[in-house]
C-alpha cells in the first residue's frame, strides 16, 4: 500500500508541476492553479476554454498591476489562499520576464467583479484611493474580511 500512495503522490505532482510547452503549472495546497508564461499577453492554459470575457479581464489586470496591488478582495481569499491584494487572484507574481498567473478568479465572480469595477473607475479619471474608497464602501460590510491591502499613501 505504501509502494503505491508514494507513486500515486509522484503521479499527482508530475501531473502538477508538469510542463507542457514549457510552462511551469502548480497546484496550490488552497486548490488554486499557477502557470507562469513569458509575458503579459501570453495567457496560461488554464484560460484556453473560457470565455473572451474573461481572457480580457485577465488581461486587463496584467495591464493594471499596480492598482490592483492596492485594492483589497473581499472573497476570503485573504484567508483561505494567502492573498494580499485583488491582483493576487490573477497574478502571483511577475518580473519582466515572466508571470505566474492564478487562476482563483476563474471560479470568483466577486475578484472578477472587483477588478472589472476598479480598471473601469480608473479609465474614468478615479484616483487609486477613490477606487479603494469604493470598493471597500461596496463590500464592507455583508463579505468576508478582506485581503490584507495596504492603504495607499
Amino acid at each position: 500500500m505504501r509502494l503505491f500512495s508514494k507513486i500515486s503522490g509522484i503521479f499527482l505532482l508530475l501531473l502538477f508541476v508538469g510542463c507542457s510547452n514549457g510552462a511551469k503549472i502548480v497546484e496550490l495546497p488552497n486548490g488554486d492553479i499557477q502557470e507562469e508564461t513569458s509575458s503579459i499577453t501570453e495567457l496560461p492554459h488554464f484560460l484556453d476554454d473560457k470565455d473572451e470575457h474573461m481572457q480580457t479581464l485577465y488581461l486587463a489586470a496584467a495591464q493594471h498591476q499596480e492598482l490592483l496591488e492596492h485594492i483589497p478582495c473581499y472573497c476570503g481569499c485573504g484567508e483561505s489562499a494567502g492573498h494580499e491584494s485583488n491582483l493576487h487572484c490573477f497574478i502571483g507574481d511577475s518580473t519582466d520576464q515572466a508571470v505566474t498567473w492564478d487562476d482563483h478568479s476563474t471560479r470568483c465572480g466577486l475578484c472578477l467583479e472587483t477588478a472589472a469595477e476598479s480598471i473601469i473607475l480608473q479609465n474614468d479619471g478615479k484616483t487609486v484611493q477613490e477606487i479603494r474608497s469604493y470598493i471597500d464602501e461596496k463590500y464592507g460590510e455583508g463579505f468576508p474580511d478582506p485581503t490584507p491591502t495596504p492603504k495607499v499613501s
